[in-house]
């Protein structure tokens, strides 16, 4: 039983992170969780160090556990990392995909489909999450995978603002990057490396603005420009 509460207690927190129900850089209470989760510090400590090792927390000492920060210095590398993480799994994948791992692939497209047809933002991401995650695997490249395991948590507390579309424009996006998976599919399962790169990049293309705004809202919150005129302002 305590077992089957760390797991739950394991999988929960990896969820709240994801969906951003826990936010960025939030400090977590040791106390409050194990009271929540109904487990012990010994327990709900190794649940931290497992969710520090995959990338979900930073650990410092005599500082307790803290929601891996999504700063601007972090932001930036990820910009520029994501698509060539992403470009080298999908061509791996293409080439050593095996040929029953390509119906598990289709499944969680179809749920990713619905999920994301249905405005179901959190699910989306989460099912997104997933279905990158296992092109991962399938590129069975053990030096690649922990990078884009540790690339996908900030992609898909990201993806929160993608799967909200305000907009027609954006709500066609969303539809077009659904198109994308089942493309990428076809691209795998046919072993067309040069073109399951190809559609890659522009299914990152194709979200990669919406995902900045998370960095740079729009509108901003503030009035900069008036900002600077009361810069001398008591």
């Amino acid at each position: 039983m305590a077992t089957d509460k760390k797991a739950r207690c394991l999988d929960d927190l990896r969820m709240r992170i994801l969906t951003l129900d826990i936010a960025p850089g939030s400090d977590l209470d040791e106390a409050a969780l194990c009271e929540q989760y109904g487990i012990s510090r010994t327990p709900i400590r190794e649940v931290f160090q497992r969710l520090g090792g995959e990338g979900y927390l930073r650990l410092e000492q005599n500082r307790g556990a803290k929601v891996t920060s999504m700063d601007l210095g972090v932001m930036r590398v990820f910009f520029q990392t994501a698509p060539m993480i992403y470009a080298n799994v999908a061509r791996l994948a293409a080439e050593n995909r095996r040929s029953d791992e390509i119906p598990g692939l289709k499944d969680v497209q179809h749920a990713f489909r619905a999920a994301a047809q249905a405005g179901d933002a959190g699910q989306a991401a989460l099912l997104n999450h997933r279905f990158h995650r296992q092109i991962g695997e399938m590129a069975h490249n053990p030096y690649l995978l922990p990078s884009l395991n540790r690339m996908l948590i900030d992609h898909t507390r990201l993806s929160q603002t993608f799967y909200r579309p305000a907009s027609e424009d954006e709500a066609g996006r969303v539809n077009r990057a659904i198109d994308q998976h089942d493309q990428m599919i076809v691209a795998i399962e046919r072993q067309e490396a040069a073109l399951a790169v190809d559609l890659t990049i522009d299914h990152w293309n194709l979200s990669r603005d919406r995902l900045e705004r998370f960095v740079t809202p729009d509108p901003l919150p503030i009035d900069v420009l008036a900002m600077k005129d009361r810069k001398h302002a008591v």
